[in-house]
């Protein structure tokens, strides 16, 4: 079963979910601002997904800079409570399928882990082709 980590407000979480969806599943999805993670599973998503803490925190339109979490002496201990008091810290999306955990930034990132082929389609919310009437990938022209 897939799981999204997902918000709402965000285009590239939007995206993701429905690159999940076009793969004929319907995952599990978690609004994480509403329904954090605990401190466990946001440590294993980070893990699983290859990344250091700080490279799974989001700093734009969040309290990042207000809360100094810019300063390097700060441990991922420390990170991460601060990620758990303001779960918008938590960079989005994370998806977890039976092939991975990714960070799908971009949203075209799910598609390594996808555990079926998309089913047809599929245009991103800003236009951008990203699969083919096949259910191919589209070369990127960026």
């Amino acid at each position: 079963m897939t799981t999204i980590y997902h918000n709402p407000a965000c285009g590239t979480s939007r995206n993701t979910l429905a690159m999940i969806r076009n793969s004929g599943e319907e995952p599990i999805v978690i609004d994480y601002l509403q329904h954090p993670p605990s401190r466990e599973t946001l440590a294993k998503l980070i893990q699983d997904a290859g990344l250091g803490v700080r490279e799974a925190m989001r700093q734009k339109g969040t309290p990042y800079a207000e809360l100094g979490l810019d300063n390097p002496a700060l441990t991922d201990e420390q990170l991460l409570d601060a990620m758990l008091a303001h779960p918008i810290l938590i960079n989005r999306p994370f998806v977890v399928t039976s092939k991975g955990t990714r960070l799908c930034r971009p949203s075209e990132v799910v598609l390594e882990i996808l555990p079926h082929p998309q089913q047809g389609a599929f245009t991103k919310e800003d236009g951008e082709a990203v699969i083919d009437a096949q259910g191919q990938r589209v070369a990127s022209g960026k």
